[in-house]
């Protein structure tokens, strides 16, 4: 079944599976079988030539769901074994039926041990599901233990055991899977946090329910390609660069012309039509020499940008831009310019400091230390539940805010966030995000639309650099090598 776009709390995951059993009226082991049967059907297809599995079983439903996957293991003739961590005599609904069920057809149950575990091939974690607490008990901290050992590959079913299905934490430890299938709602912790480095490839089951009325908006959508197309459309054959935009670029202090330049060249990748650089004069030489297709600008103050700013479609500044008094007197001009405002570094860090707030509709785009400024906190506060700091950023700065980071968030009220499962850890360099700056600036001159050009400017950039990860690796990759990427990527809705 393909990914939905939706990701939901687990809250909202568990009004679903309420309503379908009291609303419906379908039972709650029915559903539990059908998860069982989702969940075989995903391990023979990712794992055909596994004739062995060893199924470890919790307490709760998770327990249920994964005592039904064994019986339905060994109806297809698969050899299965089942671990206990809990015993059967502690198990209480559709889990006890389920493991009854297990032991009436011929099912083998043993008390875990983590020695038994390499009796199977795959390893099915059926621990917790959305079940985790912290703290957890010895018995399980053991378990989640021996299967991150086991050197045996991992179905996770629902969550891996461990992790926090809203936030992404790891409450206590956490089982790191191979695959997780999720059921009912896609979980938004398996895309934040730890979420993505614990659940391997991710695949769905919705066991046939669709999301009841009253439900409330999913607390996070996926990005998705098809956004590209409605921000950069075919162009006509008759267009000219006065259609695409005029992006000014402010920033780069004295002897600090590379972010100013890479946020210039992503402008132009992306599609801009006209492409400004505002920058100190001492830059202005080694900015043109790297890219003689931007206009270059030598400003030392204020005055000398009002023009360029009044002639500009949009706006980015911040890159290089420094926080002395001159460097205010820049963010203040372009505050005030009623332009459309791409925020970012030094820009965000003088908002922070002097308590000022950007007008409706500004774009910006903190990692998690400027965010952590903007909010008073410390950076472990933000990266603790990224989704709640990034709800406080838009309450507290208004317009969209860009949560740089693995697993990018983008919101903006009244819009459901979205969240970028793209990019990797090579693009953890200097001068990536001055790239990403420049390319929603460039963006937004084409589509004028500030909430589009955000979501699809995030996702570009993201793309840009798994290309250069799978071509050339992670590893060493540069700023400038993604600026060049782009172009690829703006291209696919035309």
């Amino acid at each position: 079944m393909a990914l939905p776009l939706d990701l939901y709390s687990i809250a909202q995951v568990r009004a679903q599976d309420a309503h379908a059993i009291e609303t419906l009226g379908i039972p709650a082991y029915t559903l539990m079988k059908r998860a069982g049967e989702g969940a075989l059907h995903v391990l023979r297809s990712r794992w055909p030539t596994a004739l062995q599995i060893v199924v470890v079983a919790g307490g709760g439903n998770n327990g249920g769901d994964g005592y039904v996957l064994a019986r339905f293991a060994r109806a297809v003739g698969l050899g299965v074994s089942v671990l206990a961590v809990v015993p059967p005599g502690e198990l209480h609904g559709e889990a006890r039926q389920a493991c009854d069920d297990y032991l009436a057809g011929g099912g083998e149950l043993r008390a875990f041990a983590p020695e038994l575990l390499r009796a199977g091939e795959v390893v099915v974690d059926a621990l917790l599901g959305t079940g985790a607490r912290a703290p957890q008990r010895p018995a399980l901290r053991e378990a989640i233990a021996a299967i991150n050992a086991c050197e045996r590959p991992v179905l996770a079913l629902d969550l891996p055991s461990g992790l926090d299905g809203d936030s992404g934490a790891v409450l206590g430890s956490a089982v790191r899977a191979d695959c997780t299938i999720s059921f009912v709602g896609l979980k938004v912790g398996l895309y934040v946090g730890q979420g993505p480095e614990l659940a391997g490839r991710i695949v769905f089951d919705d066991l046939g329910l669709a999301p009841p009325p009253g439900l409330g908006r999913p607390v996070l959508q996926r990005l998705q390609e098809a956004l590209i197309g409605q921000a950069l459309p075919h162009r006509a054959r008759d267009a000219h660069k006065g259609d695409f935009g005029h992006v000014l670029v402010i920033g780069g202090q004295p002897g600090m012309p590379g972010a100013v330049r890479l946020a210039g060249e992503a402008a132009l990748r992306v599609g801009a039509g006209r492409v400004t650089v505002a920058t100190a004069p001492e830059n202005v030489v080694a900015v043109v020499a790297g890219r003689p297709e931007l206009m270059v600008l030598g400003v030392s103050a204020d005055g000398a940008l009002r023009a360029a700013v009044a002639a500009a479609d949009v706006v980015a500044i911040g890159p290089g831009l420094g926080q002395d008094r001159g460097s205010r007197a820049l963010l203040d001009l372009a505050l005030q310019s009623g332009k459309p405002l791409v925020i970012d570094a030094d820009a965000l860090n003088l908002l922070a400091r002097d308590g000022l707030r950007p007008p409706a509709q500004a774009i910006l785009t903190p990692h998690p230390g400027e965010a952590a400024r903007l909010l008073g906190c410390g950076t472990a506060e933000i990266q603790r539940d990224r989704c709640a700091a990034l709800r406080q950023l838009v309450q507290r700065c208004g317009g969209i805010v860009v949560l740089k980071g693995a697993g990018t968030l983008v919101g903006s009220e009244p819009e459901v966030p979205a969240i970028c499962e793209r990019g990797n850890s090579g693009m953890a360099g200097p001068g990536m995000g001055d790239v990403l700056t420049g390319a929603i600036a460039g963006i937004l001159g084409q589509c004028r639309d500030p909430w589009l050009a955000a979501r699809v400017g995030v996702l570009v950039h993201a793309m840009a650099g798994d290309e250069l990860a799978r071509t050339v690796g992670g590893r060493g990759m540069l700023a400038g090598e993604v600026a060049e990427e782009l172009t690829r990527w703006v291209n696919l809705g035309s």
